[in-house]
């Protein structure tokens, strides 16, 4: 998943360049469903393995053979259909995550998009929107059986290039962040409840200094779209030697961009920022938790003529705070109608899995959220609970307005991390009709309780 500007453009015609385009969503390899038209895009989810560290094989689902699938390159405004044929024995879908796209094809059963039944195919065709660094993956519901939905392999960077690109960098390089081998575990000291541990970790598909390097030369500036692919985990990261300028958040052009010495992702945040190549060597870009780059979350970032064992230096510890990279000034609507909810755990007993709540009530019991077209809505989301959660919203872009009580502006996201026992308060134009869900994106949480549908009224 390294790739240079040349690489992507090759990619990008090889997609722009297919047959006039459907608006429906079809199936195939089930009677009494006409032919349909020949896909842009093709993905096969099926059994893989590969090694990802010397000796150590992980076994799991993947798409076209590999995890993370293969890089989907569009242009904003581009009509496309994907094909996704399932190979993996049970049902499954795919969710295209950061799009404005309509209910049928944004891959959420709960929305009514349709599952794929095995051995059979599925095309989604939309419109490409919004630009920036999206991705896709399973959207299947897990419980506890840990080769399925965001544990599995099925996932990979779908990339809407705006329509005016200003090419400010040398190189580019999509970094997933990731964990393999789930398992079940009591959680930490003094907690009885069950949560997942991983055995081995990598950036894409491999661990720290098993796979290529980065390779850049001096004076280049290099951008990174990274991705936290986890199901269940936080992850911060670092750049020995180097600082990131963050220019975007999930895809998204931040108001102020920053230079930084770490980062933070939640699951399913994604991070667009750019280095400036400026200290020779051969360095590390990796999780500033020692145990985790041990386990294999790290990659190796060399340049030209430097050799050695690759260098890591530890960060400062300082806070990560999103309101850095927008405007302390308030850009809130007054005629927006405020919607409250209350994220809390329900403890489940010894040795099991706890339920979650929104106000009050555990998903499919929850109560939806009422919209109306093209009005603004506030959510409010109070978590009383002692664990962070990356809640997400379908198919709309919101706007952080409010963090831990201080306006902010200017940072727009789908997927945000409100903290153990904190407030948080985002706006979002309710311009996309059809059934949205709200979920938060720890596969856990979601799967024992913690999501509600967004219904247009």
């Amino acid at each position: 998943m390294l790739l240079t500007k040349e690489d992507n453009r090759r990619n990008f015609l090889r997609l722009a360049s297919g047959a006039a385009l459907c608006g429906r969503s079809l199936s195939r390899g089930q009677s009494g469903v006409p032919p349909a038209s020949p896909p842009d895009v093709s993905l096969r989810l099926g059994r893989i393995s590969w090694e990802v560290a010397p000796g150590k094989i992980v076994k799991t689902t993947g798409v076209n053979g590999s995890s993370p699938g293969p890089l989907v390159r569009l242009k904003e405004g581009q009509q496309v259909t994907i094909e996704v044929s399932n190979e993996t024995g049970a049902p499954d879908l795919i969710h295209w995550h950061g799009l404005h796209i309509p209910s049928a094809v944004d891959g959420a059963m709960e929305e009514g998009s349709l599952m794929i039944d095995p051995h059979t195919s599925r095309q989604y065709s939309f419109v490409a929107q919004p630009s920036g660094t999206r991705w896709y993956h399973t959207h299947t519901m897990a419980g506890r059986d840990l080769r399925r939905a965001t544990y599995s392999g099925e996932f990979g960077f779908l990339s809407i290039d705006p329509r005016s690109e200003p090419g400010v960098y040398d190189q580019e390089h999509f970094l997933a962040f990731r964990e393999w081998d789930p398992y079940m575990t009591n959680g930490a000291e003094g907690d009885s409840s069950m949560n997942v541990a991983y055995k081995y970790c990598s950036v894409n598909s491999h661990a720290l200094g098993f796979g290529e390097p980065v390779r850049v030369k001096q004076g280049q500036r290099v951008l990174f779209r990274m991705l936290n692919a986890s199901a269940t985990s936080h992850r911060r990261v670092a750049f020995a030697g180097h600082r990131f300028r963050v220019v975007a958040l999930d895809g998204n052009p931040v108001a102020a961009p920053q230079e930084t010495e770490i980062l933070e992702l939640g699951a399913a945040e994604r991070i667009d920022a750019w280095v400036e190549m400026n200290q020779p060597g051969v360095w590390i870009l990796g999780a500033t938790n020692d145990r985790d780059r041990e386990q294999g979350l790290g990659i190796v970032v060399e340049y030209a003529n430097q050799n050695g064992p690759p260098r890591w230096v530890t960060p400062s510890n300082v806070r990560w705070d999103y309101r850095i990279f927008g405007s302390a000034q308030p850009h809130s609507s007054s005629q927006a109608v405020r919607v409250p909810l209350v994220f809390e755990k329900k403890w489940a007993g010894n040795r099991w899995v706890d339920y979650w709540t929104i106000n009050g009530k555990s998903y499919p019991k929850t109560d939806p959220i009422l919209v109306k077209t093209n009005e603004t809505y506030r959510l409010i989301f109070d978590n009383r609970s002692d664990e962070a959660h990356p809640v997400h919203l379908h198919r709309h872009t919101f706007e952080l307005v409010e963090v831990e009580g201080a306006a902010t502006s200017g940072v727009r996201k789908d997927v945000v991390v409100v903290g153990p026992r904190q407030k948080m308060e985002v706006e979002f134009k309710a311009a996309n009709p059809g059934p949205t869900l709200f979920h938060c994106h720890q596969q856990m949480h979601m799967d024992y309780g913690f999501m509600t549908l967004l219904k247009y009224v």
